[in-house]
């Protein structure tokens, strides 16, 4: 929290010279009032990011051309505070518009263009339309696939989001067979005791358990387990919570 709030103060130092210095709907304003947005969605102050976001984009759509990538940024910004106060609607609305200034400003294989395609299939996944939410989970891992390394992070995380939505479909095969390719990223590209592989562990373990393989359920909720307690602090909502699963296989067992 210190760290946001002493970025706060900076920004707004800034914002305050910045108003001084240039006109009311000067793009660079619109720069200043985002930023202080984007600290504010980082703290979990959905209403005040909203407020500054807001105030650029109004600044933006006056300014700027409507193609402006300043522009989708902007809507992409709100989209994800929409999405953090579960306003699915709000957040399609604002990260289609991303989408459409994005594919007119960047080749059809740039990794933001994956972004805005990853953001939309998020909020269809919390939505519970899993249909849609691969359609566009897949677009976006089409062009990872395409343009990043084969070990790259953003294709863990593309693979990572698609092995739930399997799983909430009931198609547990395909599960994990897209979780098991997150993991073999992460072990590749994170440290051993990295949080991000514990939660792979207990993804596919999840998995196994609803399958009702016990034992493979266990074994990788363990794994998950001794990276979590070398890595998080004792008390973390996560270590409960694999301790609980292995409680509960172990009794199927």
């Amino acid at each position: 929290m210190g760290d946001y709030s002493k970025a706060l103060e900076c920004y707004e130092k800034d914002l305050e010279i910045t108003k001084k210095a240039v006109p009311s709907n000067f793009p660079s304003l619109a720069t200043s009032y985002g930023n202080i947005g984007q600290v504010y969605s980082y703290m979990g102050d959905y209403s005040k990011a909203l407020e500054f976001h807001e105030k650029s984009l109004k600044i933006r759509e006056k300014a700027l051309p409507p193609n402006h990538p300043d522009l989708a940024t902007s809507y992409n910004n709100i989209g994800l505070v929409y999405n953090n106060i579960g306003d699915y609607s709000k957040a399609l609305e604002f990260y289609e518009k991303d989408l459409k200034i994005t594919k007119k400003a960047l080749p059809p294989n740039h990794p933001d263009l994956a972004t805005s395609y990853n953001n939309i299939g998020g909020v269809y996944n919390k939505m519970g339309d899993y249909s849609k939410a691969l359609e566009f989970y897949e677009k976006s891992l089409k062009i990872r696939e395409t343009a990043l390394p084969a070990n790259h992070p953003d294709l863990a995380a593309s693979y990572g989001n698609i092995g739930p939505v399997y799983s909430d479909m009931g198609d547990y095969s395909k599960a994990l067979e897209f979780y098991e390719k997150s993991l073999k990223i992460k072990e590749t590209a994170l440290p051993p005791n990295h949080p991000s592989l514990a939660t792979s562990y207990n993804n596919i373990g999840g998995v196994y358990n609803t399958m009702g393989d016990y034992s493979k359920a266990l074994e990788l909720y363990k794994k998950a387990l001794v990276i979590w307690q070398k890595s998080l602090p004792p008390e973390h909502p996560h270590i409960k919570d694999v301790k609980n699963s292995i409680a509960y296989v172990e009794k199927k067992l």
